[in-house]
């Protein structure tokens, strides 16, 4: 059973890697149509769309058990206790429940939807069909990994039994009036942070469990709203950049930003420290995502700050903190899905997000210089820093193409991610790189796509209900008892936001908070854009506080170093993004145009 399981695994990371590759194959020739020969094909974007939709089911049975499952370790109960049981179960069930719930919605939508797609003239039953079978291989994958770790009959009856519940509920049973839908999901998501469940399946399930308190969107809808939350063309930007940052590290070319960025600051005081925050900086003009630079960084720097001077721990703060630079200067990921659920322009939100980030990392790095001591300076490198500055050149030529493409609108944010990873493609071919990592890369930026794009989409039902139940009007309430003042309005929204950061992911807060506020926002005065840059700088600190803490949780894992430790060792780094942001706030609410 083990090795069956394994091999089904492996096949669905497959297929989701396959998936890409054919995505960027026609992003690639759509770009080369337009901007060589001045034609296209009228159907591409909508295919586009379409074989995200396949990616997202493909890969959403990895989920549960992929690096980005998004559970929240709130806190850690002890091996074996009762309570470590009762948590696991309902955690186990919550994924259970989601799963059936795409399953079954998916299954009555594919038979209640009609027509064929005008562009590409395939059935629309097709991609609920899609939903349904990413469901139903999600429970036989779940299944097969309870089987494998010979958990007993009564741990699988009761997962079980939980998990029917909810169906069984909406099933036979009437609405329950006493709470209104949106307050029903987001007491299931609050059970399921306290109890570490995937937060995509949560937010899935979320939405189901408010049908039975009334929610309008029956189970047929559910299935189409999640399908419009994944089916966006801007969204295929995330896969694209995740695989460019996947392939620069396999490539060597990170290497040579690593040696460049040492050569510019390795010198200095604490100039190991600075290197790892300017590698952070250069770094983020490629990946956008900050999960991702982490973890490079982990891998990349841990050993040698320590062979350098630095405490275990402290090393390993400076790699989490700077490594919150990369979703905010651009390409930035938590940016596109903020465009998504707010419809704010990308291109200014990417400027706005380079200056705000390129602030923060003064503000870093004047707090390693201050809190590192006297740690000696890294070896010099042998080669000129001409020659490294050469070696680098192709990482900030693909970052400049990246951002000034989508500023002046020569490109489409989704054109320059598919170009950016044709690029770094381009030089793992070109330096010979094993192809077996190029591939490896390919299946694990799909399957992690697949986990970001299916939480957006299980976000759009979400958002459905807040709208309906007045949540909106209750924030354009609270705008007008706070008055007229901006400046409170900002810090009243800042410490929401940090609070929120504390405990959810950056992608869920957004999708979560961010339609909500901006209209306070708006009522008062504050540009949009403004609000927009500080709201994503906000969670993005979030990633450095506990209990959540991802940055932190990912660099512990990379590190076998205690959480604990870390959040401690990080507070002089967190003091200074914090003092960082006070002043961006001031700017933003008295400078409309900052950004």
């Amino acid at each position: 059973m083990t090795s069956n399981h394994t091999r089904l695994q492996r096949m669905l990371a497959d297929a989701c890697g396959l998936t890409l590759l054919a995505m960027l194959a026609l992003s690639a020739t759509s770009i080369v149509m337009r901007y060589g020969f001045g034609t296209g094909h009228v159907g591409t974007e909508e295919s586009l769309v379409w074989m995200l939709v396949l990616l997202t089911c493909l890969g959403f049975p990895l989920v549960a058990g992929g690096p980005l499952a998004m559970r929240i370790e709130l806190f850690r109960p002890r091996e074996g206790s009762t309570f470590q049981l009762v948590r696991d179960v309902i955690a186990e069930a919550i994924v259970w429940a989601a799963s059936l719930t795409l399953l079954l919605s998916g299954v009555k939508a594919a038979m209640q939807v009609g027509g064929t797609s005008p562009l590409l003239g395939i059935g629309e039953w097709l991609r609920p069909a899609a939903l349904a079978v990413g469901g139903g291989l999600a429970l036989v994958i779940r299944l097969m990994t309870l089987v494998s770790q010979k958990v007993s009959w009564r741990y699988l009856a009761v997962v079980f039994l939980l998990a029917s519940i909810p169906a069984l509920t909406v099933a036979f049973g009437k609405p329950i009036s006493t709470l209104p839908p949106s307050a029903a999901a987001a007491c299931l998501i609050g059970v399921a942070i306290i109890v570490a469940a995937p937060l995509p399946h949560a937010f899935i399930l979320a939405g189901h469990v408010a049908l039975i308190f009334g929610s309008p969107l029956v189970e047929p809808a559910l299935a189409l709203s999640l399908l419009g939350g994944i089916g966006r063309y801007l969204l295929l930007a995330i896969p694209f950049f995740l695989l460019a940052g996947g392939l620069l590290i396999v490539s060597g070319l990170a290497d040579d930003l690593v040696r460049f960025a040492a050569s510019l600051v390795g010198r200095r005081k604490a100039g190991l420290g600075q290197t790892v925050l300017l590698t952070s900086v250069m770094f983020s003009g490629i990946s956008g995502s900050s999960i991702a630079n982490a973890a490079f960084s982990a891998k990349t720097f841990q050993r040698p700050l320590v062979a350098n001077g630095y405490l275990p721990e402290r090393a390993a703060a400076i790699i989490a903190a700077t490594a919150v630079l990369d979703n905010i200067i651009p390409p930035s990921i938590a940016f596109f899905i903020l465009a998504t659920a707010t419809n704010l322009p990308v291109g200014p939100l990417l400027i706005g997000g380079l200056v705000a980030g390129l602030f923060l990392a003064a503000a870093l790095a004047i707090a390693i210089r201050l809190a590192s001591g006297n740690v000696a300076p890294p070896p010099v490198d042998p080669l000129p820093r001409r020659t490294l500055a050469f070696r680098a050149l192709p990482v900030f030529g693909l970052a400049l193409l990246v951002v000034l493409g989508i500023r002046f609108g020569i490109v489409t944010p989704t054109e320059a991610a598919g170009m950016a990873a044709l690029y770094t493609l381009g030089a793992v071919l070109l330096a010979q790189r094993s192809l077996g990592r190029a591939l490896e890369a390919f299946r694990q930026s799909a399957t992690e796509a697949a986990s970001i794009v299916m939480l957006i989409g299980a976000a759009s039902p979400l958002a459905f209900l807040i709208a309906v139940d007045g949540v909106a009007a209750s924030a354009a309430v609270l705008a007008r008892s706070l008055g007229d003042n901006p400046y409170m309005v900002m810090l009243a929204a800042s410490l929401l936001l940090l609070v929120v950061g504390l405990v959810l992911d950056i992608g869920a807060a957004i999708l979560l908070f961010a339609p909500i506020l901006l209209p306070v926002a708006l009522a008062v005065g504050i540009d949009r854009v403004n609000f927009g840059v500080i709201l994503v700088v906000n969670l993005m600190i979030g990633g450095l506080t506990p209990p959540v803490g991802i940055l932190v949780q990912v660099v512990s894992a990379a590190t076998h170093l205690p959480a604990v430790r870390l959040f401690y060792a990080v507070l002089p780094y967190l003091l200074a993004l914090l003092l960082a942001l006070l002043c961006l706030s001031v700017a933003a609410v008295a400078l409309p145009k900052i950004f």
